[in-house]
């Protein structure tokens, strides 16, 4: 999920050290760190998973899901996993395997960043990351669920609008995707995120 990601103008926030930043693989001393930024980003909006359902979709597709650590500290996370283009996993049921089909389509499920670390484009970071990883894997589209309101935010970086209404994420979820660019994605830009998760992307 992606839920309440803002593009006003952040000002006056540190921006990292590019050295202390780490993406990596999720390990299992990660998901009481996981599920804790989890549940802080979405039980307000009652979009909450729990443990059980986070770790099966980063189980089906490890390559695909990532901790970000910052200065040894876990910073966010991302869940992406392959699946059918317009269709996104049940909120809060547990996947046991990668969906029957092969799929072209890659789905970013979850990206969460602290609320300390917000506004310092980590989930830049994240998302860059994630593209090049779809790119390398031959994957040819992205998609998410846009909550809480983000769907502005989401269209400005190239997702469009389907004609899929998003049953259990909300009366504002909005399913949106795009094609996997071709080259690397451009850097130039400062991402503003107030909160990452929408992709219960």
């Amino acid at each position: 999920m992606n839920q309440e990601i803002t593009n006003h103008e952040i000002t006056n926030h540190e921006i990292v050290n590019h050295d202390e930043i780490r993406i990596r693989h999720i390990a299992d001393r990660d998901w009481d760190g996981i599920v804790a930024l989890e549940s802080r980003a979405y039980s307000r909006l009652g979009l909450s998973e729990g443990r059980a359902a986070l770790k099966s979709k980063a189980h089906a597709s490890p390559a695909t899901c990532y901790a970000l650590d910052l200065g040894g500290r876990l910073a966010g996370y991302l869940l992406a996993l392959p699946y059918p283009e317009s269709a996104y996993p049940d909120l809060c049921a547990t996947i046991e395997t990668r969906p029957a089909l092969p799929s072209r389509n890659l789905h970013l499920h979850d990206i969460v960043v602290a609320p300390d670390l917000r506004h310092r484009g980590l989930a830049r970071h994240l998302l860059h990351h994630l593209t090049a990883a779809a790119r390398s894997h031959g994957y040819e589209r992205l998609s998410l669920v846009a909550v809480g309101g983000s769907e502005t935010f989401w269209a400005a970086r190239g997702f469009t609008p389907g004609h899929v209404s998003p049953a259990g994420y909300g009366p504002t979820a909005v399913y949106m995707s795009k094609a996997v660019p071709a080259g690397p994605a451009p850097r130039t830009e400062t991402e503003k995120w107030a909160d990452a998760g929408a992709a219960r992307a």
